[in-house]
């Protein structure tokens, strides 16, 4: 009996320190496993950019002047050359203060007074012109019958050109004493109320579209006063558009013209495809929503998308742009959740039959989700997606459970 008890006391305590060690024991780690796969990857330079217009006309006054309402609104269509696009009439003349208008009504009544005047010479002259003419009748029935002098004669027909003569200025003296009295009158055209409409003949200047497109914009669409130069509005193919944006200038030094682009966010279900046309020389500094300055770079995209394809995409609409820096179609990557930084360099935890080994990855090109594998590992290798400061060199892990 007494070999017995030793041999269940020592089996008892065998069990209690199996049980202890197991309790002990470190357990396995839940993690997110990934595995480093072989599939196309694409660097892309992204940002918001607006849609405009790729060429749209500014059309202004011509002349300084009264524009009418605006025959046209934001969305009309409108054929080059056809299409009446805005009215300018002559302004009315400016208030005349009372000073002014004193001497405007007395230039009128100079004038009427002088005209009447020429009017009276008119009929002195006309008078005179009858009395020559009568007179040198006279003379050249005398002369007939040798009863005058031969040079009595030729007085009488000079004074008859002289008072035709007189005539034709005592005329002339009222046509430019009318043409004063109508330029002082003139002068009290100054009350501002129009007295009588504008007759389309003898007033407007029209301007007609000059080019065929849509109107985007009327600077303002009520009856106005303009100035030579000022804008009035604006005309644009809306089938013909492009995308501006602006990236950092860091990004755009790795960008080249050609370069594939992706539209998105536009309204519409469909991604646009796009071709980076132009990359501005110049930079500029914007201030980011932390207030960090930016050096920034306008970017000009071809959209090649027909316009079927993006119905009512407009002159100013909001979109995403995705530049494509780099792509392959066979490229090793992981996610770049996965990575974290050692020793100068990369490394990330790879799963060997239920444990993290710690092991240093060669990195190429990233994207916001993965990472391009240039050495290290194997395709169909498996890497800890998020390490934590649970995971060591040589810990047991697990792969946490879906949901």
């Amino acid at each position: 009996m007494s070999a017995l008890r030793i041999a269940v006391g020592a089996l008892a305590a065998l069990g209690a320190i199996a049980a202890l060690i197991w309790a002990l024991w470190p357990s396995p780690v839940p993690v997110d496993m990934a595995e480093a796969r072989v599939a196309p990857m694409r660097v892309t330079v992204n940002a918001d950019g607006v849609a405009r217009i790729r060429e749209p006309w500014l059309i202004t006054a011509p002349v300084s002047g009264r524009a009418e309402r605006s025959p046209v609104e934001a969305g009309d269509r409108v054929e080059a050359d056809e299409t009446v696009v805005a009215v300018i009439e002559p302004a009315d003349p400016a208030f005349l203060d009372a000073r002014a208008l004193r001497q405007a009504e007395a230039a009128v009544a100079e004038a009427r007074a002088a005209l009447r005047l020429a009017e009276v010479n008119v009929d002195n002259a006309q008078a005179d012109l009858e009395h020559a003419q009568a007179h040198h009748r006279r003379n050249v029935e005398l002369a007939e019958r040798g009863t005058i002098a031969q040079s009595t004669l030729e007085d009488s027909a000079r004074a008859v050109v002289n008072a035709t003569n007189a005539l034709e200025a005592a005329r002339r003296e009222v046509e430019l004493r009318q043409a004063s009295l109508e330029r002082a009158q003139a002068q009290l055209i100054g009350s501002g109320v129009r007295t009588e409409p504008v007759r389309a003949a003898d007033c407007c200047h029209r301007i007609t579209a000059p080019h065929d497109g849509t109107v985007l914009g009327v600077e303002n669409v009520s009856a106005r006063l303009v100035q030579a130069g000022e804008p009035l509005l604006t005309i644009g193919d809306l089938a013909d558009i492009e995308i501006e944006a602006e990236i950092l200038s860091t990004d755009a030094v790795r960008l080249v013209e050609g370069a594939d682009a992706l539209v998105e966010r536009w309204g519409g279900d469909a991604t646009l495809p796009a071709r980076l046309r132009r990359i501005e020389p110049a930079a500029f500094t914007r201030v980011s929503a932390l207030g960090i300055e930016e050096q920034r770079v306008r970017v000009h995209l071809d959209l090649l998308a027909p316009p079927e394809q993006r119905p009512r995409l407009g002159d100013g609409y909001r979109v995403f742009v995705r530049i494509v820096e780099w792509e392959g179609e066979e490229v090793l990557q992981i996610p770049i959740s996965a990575l974290f930084r050692s020793d100068g360099g990369w490394a990330v935890f790879a799963v060997a039959e239920g444990r993290a080994v710690h092991t240093p990855v060669e990195i190429g090109r990233r994207t916001r989700t993965h990472a391009q594998v240039t050495g290290g590992l194997e395709p169909g290798a498996r890497v800890v997606a998020f390490p934590s400061e649970e995971i060591a060199d040589g810990v047991r892990l697990i792969e946490r459970a879906e949901g």
